[in-house]
């Protein structure tokens, strides 16, 4: 069987890079600018153990992505529709990890490529996969939309 080149949702950016990319402009940001939120200790650590559970998160997303059979990069074809592990709960479980850094560094710098970051996940990145879904599997992610959220 020959695979399709163009069955992949067309996402202008991997996920992971976009985050490495927004960490980096704000830990740039962080270091310029001589600014930090005045966080009390267990709001920071409560950043970190955000970050912290965003990483496990991811990780248990990849494990669940490669258990059920699918490619985890959206270069790639899907090859089903996951609706286990985190997927069960969130359609898209990855934007955590940068808000936690934040609170954790009390940098606004990096909290503030949280914007970024979300506008191109929901418009480069998501709106593809949907259509992409859609089109792919047709009424059985429709009804996976349906049941479950977006976001956490």
């Amino acid at each position: 069987m020959v695979e399709d080149p163009n069955d992949h949702p067309g996402v202008l950016i991997f996920p992971p890079l976009l985050l490495g990319l927004c960490l980096v402009a704000g830990a740039a940001l962080h270091f310029a600018l001589p600014f930090r939120l005045h966080l009390p200790l267990a709001i920071r650590v409560a950043g970190g153990a955000l970050a912290l559970a965003a990483i496990a998160l991811a990780r248990w997303g990849e494990r669940t992505m490669k258990a059920s059979g699918t490619n985890v990069r959206p270069d790639r074809p899907a090859l089903t529709v996951v609706r286990s592990g985190p997927f069960a709960r969130s359609r898209n479980p990855l934007f955590l990890l940068l808000a936690g850094i934040g609170v954790a560094a009390a940098s606004p710098g990096i909290l503030a490529m949280s914007v970024p970051l979300l506008v191109v996940l929901r418009l480069g990145v998501i709106a593809r996969e949907e259509r992409y879904l859609e089109a792919k599997f047709g009424e059985e992610y429709l009804a996976y939309k349906r049941a479950v959220r977006r976001w956490l």
